[in-house]
């Protein structure tokens, strides 16, 4: 089989396949399955040795991997919003967790039900604020209208429950205490896999996990994962700080003793160890996990026909540049892995093309024959033509936002981000602060270049694309509180979108969150 090395119109992308055009494809099915909070670079095929992913590498192996995709706001309820509607997080109105979701937003589930596709959701949901743990039937559920086994939010794995619908059609909940939750919803999911495998229409599975979200204790995990990692050292990261950082949103006091050290405990006295432990026992499971999707996806025969993507919402900090959590554009939160599987097309490889949450939604439907159907008020980029060896412009940088605090309506932690393949450039609203990395010859972005003048061209270049993608955007870069006061609490509205304006609003009545 021969290897290209596709290099048209900046396309970077070491491939080996066939070619076929989108009118010789029948319709595929797709399966999307993501954990959440879990990090690019703490797999196998990535080169992490502690890591134990035979399923998840054995399927990078035979997948695309884009190994430059972001989350455009590193945290689950922004994350998800502008997966689905295909728009940035300035567009969506879900700028923070721990609010609802406009329901009047056209997603990637509305345009698969036109296109007569069978729909299932399986798994954490998070598009409603935490007291709002179900979705009811119709609008809030965003288009997946066929099968519904999920919940809002919850990361006690062994607590956990979610709502599906009856033979009446009324929502009942389904207690799931002392079970381990994730492989009860792989376990729904093979069911569905099962059932709809054979049918004269397509489907589209999403499958979201909870693991590798804290708590990160060994009551949260698997005891026989745990039990591979107990003995494992980990050394903390090359790019720790010992001085918290002053524009993380969240100081947790299990980790900081106030808000200026880490505490003892946690960095010399084996806390940070028992987390990893922890974490790594997690990702185990989801390999797991993931092992018995694929199982099922094969034992059914329809591999060939069936896109797969494995990802995640987010990664997780612990502890590099003085910070845990998500939310912000750092790599170890930024950078997400994104593999995706058609074996029709026969491609597989590795693609440094920069990859944003808005791009995923426009590039399924176009690998998915569907790229007339796309709306125009998606704000994304389809990037099939990657994975059909076709010519293309890709988009030159991935733009990230961070709206503010991760669910409390508190100024003084928004920034703005451009991460293209070498450089990331970002700017906090705060105090005007800017910083520029080299991630080439600083891939764990310890210094901050954004002074030395031998940077100048590429500081203005990424200024400008910036400036340039707010503007197409409309995103005027204000504090937290803004949208609070301006979006959600005067008429529940958003602005339009730079790509189409937004429909009739529904007379819902938001709830305020307790800051």
């Amino acid at each position: 089989m021969k290897i290209f090395n596709c290099s048209v119109l900046g396309v970077g992308f070491l491939l080996s396949g066939i070619t076929l055009s989108a009118q010789e494809q029948s319709r595929p099915n797709l399966i999307y399955v993501f954990a959440d909070q879990l990090r690019a670079d703490v797999l196998g095929y990535a080169g992490d040795a502690k890591a134990i992913t035979p399923n998840i590498d054995g399927f990078a192996r035979q997948a695309v991997n884009f190994e430059n995709a972001v989350s455009v706001t590193p945290v689950s309820a922004p994350y998800r919003s502008c997966l689905f509607t295909g728009k940035y997080t300035s567009s969506t109105g879900m700028v923070i967790n721990e609010i609802n979701m406009n329901p009047n937003h056209r997603t990637i589930a509305h345009v698969l039900n036109d296109a007569g596709y069978n729909l299932g959701y399986i798994g954490k949901m998070h598009l409603n604020d935490q007291h709002r743990r179900s979705y009811e039937r119709g609008p809030e559920r965003m288009g997946f209208d066929g099968y519904w086994a999920a919940y809002s939010f919850n990361h006690d794995s062994y607590k956990s429950y979610y709502y599906t619908d009856d033979e009446n059609g009324e929502q009942v909940k389904v207690d799931l205490t002392g079970q381990y939750g994730p492989d009860v919803f792989t376990g729904l999911a093979v069911d569905y896999i099962k059932k709809e495998a054979n049918k004269d229409k397509p489907f589209a599975l999403f499958l979201s996990w909870n693991p590798t979200h804290d708590p990160w204790t060994k009551e949260n995990v698997q005891k026989d994962c745990y039990e591979k990692f107990k003995n494992t050292s980990f050394e903390l990261p090359d790019n720790f700080n010992n001085v918290p950082d002053k524009y993380m949103d969240r100081v947790p006091q299990e980790f900081f003793d106030g808000d200026s050290a880490w505490k003892e405990s946690f960095i010399k006295e084996g806390g940070y160890q028992e987390t990893m432990r922890c974490y790594y026992s997690m990702v185990n499971s989801i390999d797991e996990e993931f092992g018995r999707i694929l199982s099922a996806i094969d034992d059914m025969g329809i591999a060939d026909n069936t896109i797969v993507v494995f990802t995640s919402d987010h990664g997780e900090m612990f502890a590099s540049q003085g910070k845990m959590y998500k939310l912000t554009f750092y790599d170890e939160a930024a950078r997400i892995p994104f593999l995706i599987r058609y074996p029709k097309l026969g491609t597989k490889g590795k693609s440094d093309a920069c990859l944003n949450t808005p791009d995923i939604t426009p590039t399924l439907l176009g690998l998915m024959g569907l790229d007339k159907q796309i709306p125009q008020e998606m704000e994304g980029k389809d990037l099939s033509f990657i994975l059909r060896h076709e010519k293309g412009e890709e988009p030159p940088f991935a733009f990230m936002q961070g709206m503010g605090h991760t669910y409390q309506w508190k100024d003084g932690f928004e920034w703005r981000a451009v991460r293209d393949k070498r450089y990331t450039y970002a700017k906090y609203l705060v105090d005007g602060s800017e910083l520029l990395f080299d991630r080439e010859k600083d891939p764990h972005m310890k210094q901050n270049v954004i002074d030395k003048k031998e940077y100048a061209g590429v500081l203005n270049k990424l200024r400008t694309g910036m400036s340039g993608k707010m503007k197409e955007l409309n995103d005027e870069f204000k504090p937290c509180t803004w949208y609070r006061d301006h979006w959600m609490y005067k008429n529940y509205s958003i602005k339009a979108a730079a790509h189409g304006e937004f429909g009739p609003l529904p007379p819902i009545e938001p709830r305020r969150t307790q800051d």
